[in-house]
């Protein structure tokens, strides 16, 4: 987890906030059913768009229950199958960061998702 990570938030009403670093842009979300952390890697970390030739790239989401007290599902996006699940928020991080092809501390973690695990 980076701690040079740009942080915006949107919308209140949204819940949804993002940060990028280190070329990868996460974003947080909560739907009426679950809290969702979606990492892209292959982003500019100045304007967030796709680069031509990403350090790495991919996607992958970590998914809680909206209470929050459930393990972690591991997916290769927010919508996608579940892959792995994890009581901890650091295992799930190093198992997004091998999809991802990244080390876990390069990821930017916006700070609503700070909490997520048991």
């Amino acid at each position: 987890m980076t701690e040079d990570a740009d942080t915006d938030t949107a919308s209140a009403s949204t819940n949804t906030t993002t940060a990028t670093a280190n070329g990868i842009r996460a974003t947080y979300d909560e739907t009426e059913t679950e809290r969702r952390l979606e990492f892209v890697a292959g982003v500019d970390d100045d304007d967030a768009v796709v680069t031509a030739t990403p350090r790495a790239a991919g996607t992958a989401a970590i998914a809680q229950n909206i209470e929050g007290y459930a393990m972690l599902k591991v997916r290769p996006t927010a919508d996608g199958d579940e892959l792995e699940r994890y009581y901890g928020f650091d295992m799930a991080l190093d198992h997004v960061a091998e999809l991802l092809g990244v080390s876990q501390h390069d990821l930017p973690i916006p700070e609503a998702a700070d909490d997520m695990g048991m």
